[in-house]
């Protein structure tokens, strides 16, 4: 399946990809900012848009970011309730698919801005107060978009994506400035990089797709402290994997998610760990029965390292184009088992795009409603997975 370079993920609804980031307890967020379209909605109208990633530390802490009538979307747990925080007010649509605090009071969000003669990598800035636009390379011709986006210090942090050319992106922040660093773009056809982790100045990984005339092939590409080098993958199917989402908790512990493909008949699930020499697929459930005679999809956007024996995986499934559901998994030390996830707003019309999981047991996933119709946002409570309302107009 060949898609523009504009293209989130190539199946059914928008997609997004997602980073794991942290916000440390006790972020004072400012006074909530609405979207012009949606303002005369009645209170307690569930929000119009699609979030794409979520971050958070602990119960009482969790960003989630997207967009919502053509603007930035950005929300902040706070323990009790979900609640708007001033976003960019960039005066354009504009989407955030990535989002990576370090502490209270400095986080970064990616995304892109549309433009006369292409889209704008986007890049902002939280400084505790408000969220600000902070210059980033726009390479190619036609502009460029960011799809992930990690950090681990006030000094390093890397946004990954993809220009208009279709070649990989990586952008470094130094401390001082971002800066495009050279990354390997193999595929003949076109490459995409859709997340992207990092657990030190010195390692990093960035996971997407390389095009070549007949399939496609996984993509993920290594960061060893001098530079990008693409690391051997598992590429199953008939046309071919992709991966969206990446997550480590170490330096030996890493996952990789997406889909693999076959088209006269669906899309499984894909997910790949790395065990500190190489990436390995693993077994991974698959809702849906994919077969020569019904169309169907089994999508994996994200995933969420906590440990070596706990992680998370988030995504949705679709069969005969009934419409799709939620779909979470979960790795139990020794396999990945579906975990029950609410469909809160309809059975069939649910996608998850984003997830998230702290040691302590929390964890958040964010998506959509007939992609954009309705935010949605669902929390582990321990035990089970359940719908948290998102903010509603004042």
């Amino acid at each position: 399946m060949r898609v523009s370079w504009l293209s989130r993920r190539p199946v059914v609804v928008l997609a997004v990809p997602v980073m794991l980031a942290a916000v440390v307890a006790g972020t004072a967020v400012p006074a909530a900012a609405v979207p012009a379209a949606a303002r005369h909605r009645p209170a307690g109208t569930p929000f119009p848009g699609q979030l794409n990633a979520v971050a958070a530390t602990s119960a009482s802490n969790a960003w989630a970011v997207g967009y919502s009538t053509g603007e930035t979307l950005t929300e902040h747990w706070n323990g009790k309730a979900w609640k708007f925080v001033n976003s960019l007010n960039l005066g354009a649509s504009g989407d955030l698919y990535g989002v990576a605090p370090l502490s209270a009071a400095d986080a970064w969000a990616v995304g892109y801005l549309p433009g006369p003669s292409g889209s704008a990598s986007l890049i902002a800035r939280w400084n505790g107060k408000t969220w600000k636009r902070v210059k980033s390379p726009n390479p190619g011709t036609g502009g460029s978009i960011l799809q992930g986006v990690a950090a681990t210090s006030a000094k390093n942090a890397w946004a990954v994506g993809e220009t208009s050319a279709e070649k990989t992106l990586i952008l470094r922040w130094n401390g001082t400035a971002w800066k495009q660093v050279p990354s390997p773009s193999p595929g003949p056809n076109g490459d995409f990089l859709y997340g992207v982790t990092a657990t030190s100045a010195t390692s990093a990984w960035a996971v997407g797709v390389a095009h070549s005339p007949t399939a496609t092939s996984t993509l993920i590409l290594h960061w060893n402290g001098k530079a990008w080098k693409r690391v051997a993958s598992p590429s199953p199917g008939a046309q071919g994997s992709t991966l969206y989402g990446v997550s480590a908790s170490s330096p030996t512990n890493a996952w990789a998610v997406g889909y693999t493909a076959v088209y006269a008949e669906g899309w499984k699930t894909l997910i790949e760990h790395w065990n500190g020499k190489t990436w390995r697929q693993v077994p991974s459930p698959d809702p849906v029965t994919v077969s020569s005679s019904k169309l169907t999809w089994n999508i994996l956007q994200s995933v969420s390292a906590v440990s070596a024996g706990s992680a998370w995986a988030a995504g949705y499934s679709e069969e005969a184009l009934k419409g799709s559901k939620d779909l979470i998994l979960r790795w139990t030390g020794k396999a990945w088992k579906q975990v029950p996830s609410p469909n809160p707003f309809c059975a069939t019309c649910d996608s998850l795009f984003g997830v998230t999981a702290r040691p302590a047991g929390h964890a958040w996933a964010v998506g959509t409603v007939n992609t954009g119709a309705e935010v949605t946002i669902l929390r582990w409570t321990g035990t089970a997975w359940k719908n948290s309302p998102s903010a509603s107009l004042p």
